[in-house]
């Protein structure tokens, strides 16, 4: 039903730890877990798949569990669905979940985008502070320098500051 020209690609184990294994080695978009599992239910690592990677997981729980179960892990993201299920429904599953990696990533890149930001706002910053001890400027004209050697130079505010940091520190 996974098909290779849309999901590849698929790796299938029979145990949570040797699905740990794969999960330590490398990450997935999808985790599909048929529970319960040989040497567990499959629930506990349901709940760290997602918690520890940006993976969609979906759980497949026999039917007289599955209101019980979906109450234990839908706070934290995970699909379930009842078993037995129809080609349909899994069909139906997957297109959901392809939605949700979609959201994840336009998040992680939202998230990604804003460390990096912060991570030059602290630089600048530094900056700043050097110029401000070291040559008795105060914050305003500090803040312009870095600006005005950027313009000047065609470059970012943050390559100026971290050629002052490596100049004063």
């Amino acid at each position: 039903m996974l098909s290779p020209s849309v999901y590849s690609p698929v790796q299938t184990v029979s145990e949570v730890a040797a699905a740990k294994i794969c999960l330590s080695e490398r990450s997935f978009d999808f985790i599909i877990i048929n529970s319960p599992l040989p040497d567990e239910s499959g629930i506990r690592f349901a709940v760290d798949a997602v918690s520890l990677r940006s993976t969609v997981v979906l759980l497949l729980v026999r039917a007289d569990i599955y209101a019980e179960t979906h109450g234990r892990v839908s706070e934290h993201g995970i699909f379930t669905l009842p078993k037995p299920i129809s080609k349909q429904t899994l069909l139906l599953a997957l297109n959901w979940m392809e939605a949700a990696r979609e959201r994840l990533r336009s998040f992680e890149e939202k998230t990604l985008s804003i460390e990096e930001k912060m991570k030059e706002i602290r630089i600048v910053n530094k900056a700043k502070w050097l110029l401000i001890s070291e040559l008795e400027m105060d914050e305003a004209e500090a803040h312009r320098y870095i600006e005005k050697q950027a313009m000047d130079h065609c470059r970012t505010k943050k390559e100026i500051a971290e050629e002052i940091i490596k100049t004063y520190s």
